[in-house]
Parts: structure tokens; sequence; C-alpha cells
């Protein structure tokens, strides 16, 4: 970052901001309008700063990691666009396959072969022609871009919770390690966007249905966004989406001995569903395939760890083993899901990046502890499956936290890769604790109306 964007940058902010003041009416009411800003603004310091600590923290002076990889590269396509749009065109087209045309080009791409990191190299092409291939100016458009997506998820889950806006704001909008690694020019920042959206559109098209075909493009979009990104976030979701609609679906019948009769043959459906969706995806890559997932899972744990071991960063272990069979990776899910969920501990932070997040995990466990007191283990499920909405956060935010703490073995990239399961499994515990019977919620927020909620 240089001269550059502090020319360019700041011009972006002004058209962004402009843009956020004309639109702020349309997208909010009285209660919620106060975190439309501030929500904005702290994503927007959130991807700044990741290009800050990058250059500065990890880099010492230097860009460095990934941010600055996606950006130097996503260079060599606008350096193309500039002498050639065809050229330019092609490379954005492109699928990894080498043509006299781009050879000049795709060559100095490192990641050109590689699907998903190229994707989001286009992306970032894409934007950069826009900013004139200024660092900070793209990473700006990204937040501003992802927080369109937070944001409609932010007023689905509004629309059927009002009492809760100002927890549910907390959940999505104002958790420290999701508005910094959810903001700059990362995978991460695309893919929290997209399932925001994606969800947006789920609530839309089964919930309040209401313009379904361009909620149906939305959510077609947005799960290929994922997709071609971190399939893995598709695996986890798709299953939990399913559950959702169909359990929620039950409350339409009026008489409850149906709804419990035919309740079992729902589920059984909505989990075939999900494994279906699962075979289906894994079909259009062999890696993440029912049959290879488990070697992909190692291979990705090993190569994690040695990075941690020899480059300095913080190595977790679940075991002494590295059994990915079916048996021993059903061993690991709580150990999984823990270090997700609530690791690192104080005693495991070894610099300021881990202190934040083993903060954010100790908060995290006390939340988690105080709304299984309140609410009561033997109330747990039976507030679940009333509420469908609560179920879904929490299998996504399971599903996935299993499939990263089992994967990842460095609390330097777990940080990082979590983040997108937070905003749902903070909201379940917040939504379980206000059917929990807490009344002091209820009282604090009567004066909102509160709408027929049936997600």
């Amino acid at each position: 970052m240089g001269v550059k964007d502090l020319m360019i940058t700041p011009v972006w902010l002004a058209i962004i901001y402009l843009l956020a003041f004309l639109i702020r009416p349309a997208v909010t009411d009285k209660h919620i309008r106060k975190y439309y800003m501030a929500g904005l603004t702290v994503k927007i310091i959130g991807a700044l700063a990741v290009g800050i600590i990058y250059q500065f923290y990890y880099g010492h002076g230097k860009p460095s990691g990934d941010t600055f990889n996606y950006f130097r590269q996503a260079g060599i396509i606008v350096e193309a666009f500039w002498k050639s749009s065809v050229t330019g065109m092609e490379l954005l087209l492109a699928n990894g396959e080498y043509t006299p045309k781009i050879l000049e080009y795709a060559s100095r791409i490192y990641w050109f072969k590689s699907p998903t990191e190229y994707f989001v190299i286009k992306i970032t092409a894409l934007l950069g022609l826009l900013t004139g291939h200024t660092y900070a100016a793209t990473a700006v458009l990204y937040a501003a871009l992802s927080y369109s997506g937070v944001w409609a998820l932010y007023r689905s889950f509004y629309k059927h919770f009002p009492l809760l806006h100002q927890e549910l704001a907390l959940a999505m909008l104002f958790i420290p390690s999701v508005f910094f690694w959810g903001s700059g020019i990362l995978k991460d920042t695309i893919t929290l966007g997209a399932l925001g959206w994606a969800t947006w559109a789920i609530m839309r098209i089964f919930f309040e249905k209401k313009g379904i075909l361009t909620a149906t493009t939305i959510l077609l979009m947005a799960l290929y966004t994922i997709y071609a990104i971190k399939i893995y976030i598709v695996l986890c979701f798709l299953p939990a989406a399913i559950l959702w609609v169909f359990l929620a679906n039950l409350e339409t019948i009026p008489s409850k001995m149906i709804r419990i009769t035919i309740a079992p043959f729902v589920l059984a459906i909505a989990v075939t569903l999900g494994y279906y969706a699962m075979i289906k995806v894994g079909e259009d890559n062999a890696r993440y395939s029912m049959d290879n997932v488990a070697q992909t899972a190692e291979i990705t744990a090993r190569y994690l760890t040695y990075v941690g071991e020899n480059q300095g960063g913080s190595v977790y272990t679940l075991g002494d083993d590295y059994d990915y069979s079916l048996d021993g990776m059903l061993r690991k899910f709580p150990l999984a899901v823990n270090v997700t969920l609530f690791r690192p501990y104080l005693w495991e932070a070894h610099n300021p990046v881990m202190l934040l997040s083993a903060l954010e995990s100790l908060a995290t466990l006390w939340l988690t502890l105080l709304v299984l007191y309140k609410s009561g283990i033997g109330q747990l499920f039976k507030h679940m499956t009333a509420k469908p909405i609560i179920l879904f956060c929490f299998v996504f935010a399971i599903a996935f936290s299993f499939a990263v703490g089992i994967s990842t073995y460095n609390f330097g990239s777990l940080v990082r890769y979590k983040i997108p399961m937070f905003p749902f499994y903070l909201a379940g515990l917040f939504i379980l604790r206000y059917y929990a019977h807490d009344l002091k919620w209820i009282k604090r927020n009567k004066a909102i109306p509160v709408p027929h909620q049936q997600a």
C-alpha cells in the first residue's frame, strides 16, 4: 500500500458511503437504522486492517500473505485488460487451459491452474479494473460487497425476531474476528457475503414467499460462488437448510397428532436429500466426494501442521493419530467441534492475534453455558423443534465446526476459517435464550411489534 492508495481510496469511500446513505431508508427501520452505517464502517476498517497487519506485522514492512498474493496476481489480468480487452476477457473466462493469446499472462499467474484461488483472483481483477488496481480501494470494495450479504442475513433474522435486533446485530455485524477476517481481499470475505445472500434467499422463497424468481436467482448465484471457492461450506449448509425448510413446513399442518406422525418421515427425507446433495456436489469435485473427503482432510491437516511447526504457527492436535477413517473421524467429532467453537484457550495464545481469538472463544463458551443453563438441557430439543431456525443454525454451525476443526490443526488458520459459522451459532444461542422465556428481554423491547414468526 502506498501513495496511490491514499489518492484513490478516499474517492471510493465517498462513493460507498453516499450509496449507503441513499439505500439506508429502504433496508432499515427506526430500530435497526443505527446498526447499518456502523456495521459498514467496521467492515471497511477490517478490510484495511487486514492489509496493514499482513504488511507491517506478518510481512515486517513488505506486503505478504494470501491477500497480497491475490492482489498481485489479479494485477496481471488487469495489465492484460489495459493492453487488450479481448485478452483480458479470455483470462477471466479461462478454466486453467493455456491458449496462445493468454499464455504470456497466464504463465505468470501462479494459481492459474488452481480453480478456487483463480476464482478469487478473477473477482479481484474485476474490482481492480474499477480502482486502477489499488490495494486499499479494492479491499474496501470487497468489504462493501460482502456487507451487502451480511446485512441481508441480519435483516432476514430481524424480520422474524425483531425483539432481538440488538443481539442479532452483535452476532452478525460486530464480532471482531468476523468483520476483520471477513472483510479484506480473502476467500472468506466472498463466502461470508454469499452465505448471507443464500440464507436471505431461502427465507424469501420458503417463508416470506415474495420475489421468488429473483430470490431463486440470487440463491443459485450465491451457492455457486461458495461452491467455487469453499465447497465444504456448501456441504455443511445444504443439509441444514433442507432440514430447516422441511421441519418449518410441518407447522402449517393444524393437527398436532399428524405432525408427530409424519415428523420422522420428514426428517428422513431431509437427511436423504442432504446426503444426496453432498453426493452430487462431490461428483463435481473429486477431492470432496464421500470416498475422498477423509483423505482430503488428512492431507490438509498434515500440511497445515507442518507449516505451523516450521513457521512458528500455533499448532493444535486432536490426538496422536491421523486416523481419518469414518470411525476415527467420529471419535474426533467432539474434539473438533470444541476446538472450533471454544479454542484457543487463553493459555494457548502466544501472540496478540491469538489472544483476541482466545478472548472471543472464552466469551462464546460463557454464552453457551449461560444459555444452556437458562433453557435447561431437557428443554433444549423442545425449543429447537418448535423453532426449526434454531436447529438450522446449530446444525450448520456444528457441522461446519467439525469440518474445519478436524482438517486445520493450526490456530492461525482456524481463526480465519471458522468465521462463517459464528453469526449462525451466536444467533442460534440468542434465539434459544429468547424462547427459554427471558422475560427481561421481552420487557425491554416491548415497544417493538412482533410479527407472525414461522421460521
